[in-house]
């Protein structure tokens, strides 16, 4: 396989880019720009779709993630453009081709191919029951093979402030709706708050979001390693004032600035799932999500299947319109989180793509 090279992508596609976002700051004569967002535009020559989407990677990805798959299929965004959509691609504000600047973006995060390795490609012994059912990446998913060495060289610096993170794509994902208009965002992981926090600021643009595998669970700031032990902190420092963000979200009643919110336990619905939390009732209302539809989607094997349930829950709660699929519920089997990726990712896109003409 020549990982070089990107095997039967569609022929009447054009590229475009452009940068959105950012502003000037720094001393007279030493102002620099920061915030400004890298967009990549695949055009079919015939759109048929009556909406774009709008592709937003995870943690240490770029735009690259949906272009090609590491052993040389065509990633997700040729996928949809072939459907008849126009694909909008970016780089996170502070990665890839969007500049940081050490003195006003902080401290960045690498991803160890450790860990890579245990909770993306190579997970059949993990610690989670559904890890056993990993078969869909393609290879072996240990560095040195040359699928798994394609995929970990495209993994890049980012933001490690979550906080900080989510409030430079708002910012740039609000000014990319202000240029393109109506449009469909597909987020993955780590971006998966972006999609609430775009359509909170953008209601009217953000037609609908689909949110792979979103960051979560919500309320508790846990870390994957405690999530895979089934641990579930609680105090102050770990908790996440908004829920399922970790910046301000419109809320209904609105949370002050002196109030947190009010959570539950809820508890697991089957032993191969973890507790969630919920607002104690009644509860705050997400009010400008509430006319946007949103599609959760769970790999079978990932370990997003511990908690992808908490974050559905949460959002019907707060009265967002929310559907939440299994992948294996629709004969889809074998799949961890990196969906986009995987043997069978095509399969997964077009049925997506069921979801999304409907919109």
């Amino acid at each position: 396989m020549n990982n070089n090279k990107t095997e039967n992508a569609p022929a009447a596609v054009t590229h475009d880019f452009f940068y959105v976002g950012g502003e000037y700051s720094g001393p007279a004569g030493k102002e620099v720009m920061s915030g400004q967002m890298y967009v990549e535009v695949l055009r079919p020559a015939t759109v048929t779709r009556r909406y774009p989407l709008v592709l937003v990677h995870g943690t240490a990805q770029t735009a690259t993630n949906w272009l090609k798959t590491p052993d040389g299929r065509p990633g997700w965004a040729y996928v949809f453009a072939g459907l008849g959509y126009e694909v909008y691609l970016i780089d996170q504000p502070a990665r890839g081709r969007s500049p940081w600047h050490a003195q006003l973006d902080g401290e960045l995060g690498v991803v160890p191919v450790a860990v890579v390795e245990r909770y993306f490609t190579a997970t059949a012994q993990g610690a989670w029951p559904q890890a056993k059912k990993h078969t869909q990446w393609p290879g072996t998913g240990h560095k040195g093979d040359p699928v798994f060495d394609a995929f970990y060289a495209s993994q890049v610096p980012y933001v490690a402030d979550s906080a900080k993170s989510q409030q430079l794509f708002q910012a740039a994902g609000a000014a990319l709706m202000d240029k393109i208009g109506e449009a469909i965002l597909v987020t993955h992981s780590q971006s998966g708050p972006y999609g609430w926090l775009l359509a909170d600021v953008r209601p009217d643009l953000v037609k609908a979001v689909v949110a792979v595998e979103p960051q979560g669970p919500p309320v508790v700031n846990m870390s994957m390693q405690q999530a895979l032990k089934g641990e579930s902190p609680m105090d102050d420092s770990q908790k996440r004032r908004w829920g399922i963000a970790d910046i301000a979200l419109n809320y209904e009643p609105a949370l002050r600035d002196d109030q947190q919110l009010a959570v539950v336990r809820s508890p697991a619905s089957r032993a191969d799932r973890l507790p969630g939390w919920l607002q104690l009732e009644p509860a705050r209302q997400l009010i400008n999500l509430q006319a946007v539809p949103m599609l959760i989607i769970t790999g079978e094997a990932s370990f997003h299947a511990l908690y992808d349930h908490a974050t559905a829950a949460y959002l019907q709660q707060a009265g967002v319109p929310v559907t939440h699929w299994h992948l294996e519920d629709f004969g889809i089997t074998g799949n961890g989180h990196l969906l986009m990726l995987e043997r069978n990712s095509r399969e997964i896109a077009e049925l997506l793509h069921r979801w999304i003409a409907d919109i």
